[in-house]
C-alpha cells in the first residue's frame, strides 16, 4: 500500500510539473512574440526621424545658449548628430567652453535625456531632460 501511494505522488509530481512547465513554455512564447511585435514597431515606424532629433536639438541649443561668442569663430560652438541605437538618437553640442553636452533623443517619445561632458577633467553629470517636440520647427 505505501508504494501504491509513493507510486501516486510521484505520478502527480510528474503531471505538476509537466503543466507547469507547459505553462510556462506558453508565457515565454507570448513574451516574446510581444517583444518581437514592439522591436518591429520601434524600427519601422519611429515617430522622431535623424533628421527631427538634429532640428530639435540645434533649436534648443540656440534658445538656449548665447551664439553671440561664436560669430567670429563659429567651430568654437556647434551641434552634430552622434551615433544611433534601435532606441534613440544621439546627438551632440559643443560649448565655446568645450564642454559637450550629449543629447540622447527616443526615438517614439521625442523625450530627451542631457548629459553634460567635460573632457578636459573627465566628468560627465545627468543635466535633465526635455521633451523635444517643444524645439522642433522653431525659428528662434
Amino acid at each position: 500500500m505505501k508504494r501504491l501511494v509513493i507510486i501516486v505522488i510521484i505520478i502527480a509530481a510528474v503531471v505538476v510539473a509537466a503543466l507547469f512547465l507547459s505553462h510556462n513554455t506558453k508565457n515565454e512564447q507570448v513574451n516574446t512574440l510581444q517583444q518581437s511585435e514592439a522591436v518591429s514597431a520601434n524600427t519601422s515606424d519611429s515617430v522622431i526621424t535623424k533628421d527631427m532629433a538634429y532640428e530639435g536639438v540645434n533649436n534648443y541649443c540656440h534658445s538656449t545658449y548665447d551664439w553671440s561668442i561664436a560669430e567670429d569663430n563659429p567651430s568654437i560652438m556647434y551641434v552634430t548628430i552622434g551615433d544611433e541605437t534601435e532606441s534613440e538618437y544621439k546627438v551632440i553640442f559643443r560649448n565655446y567652453t568645450g564642454v559637450l553636452v550629449y543629447f540622447y533623443v527616443d526615438k517614439l517619445s521625442g523625450t530627451t535625456r542631457l548629459v553634460e561632458f567635460v573632457p578636459t577633467l573627465d566628468i560627465e553629470s545627468d543635466a535633465g531632460t526635455i521633451n523635444l517636440s517643444d524645439y522642433l520647427n522653431k525659428n528662434d
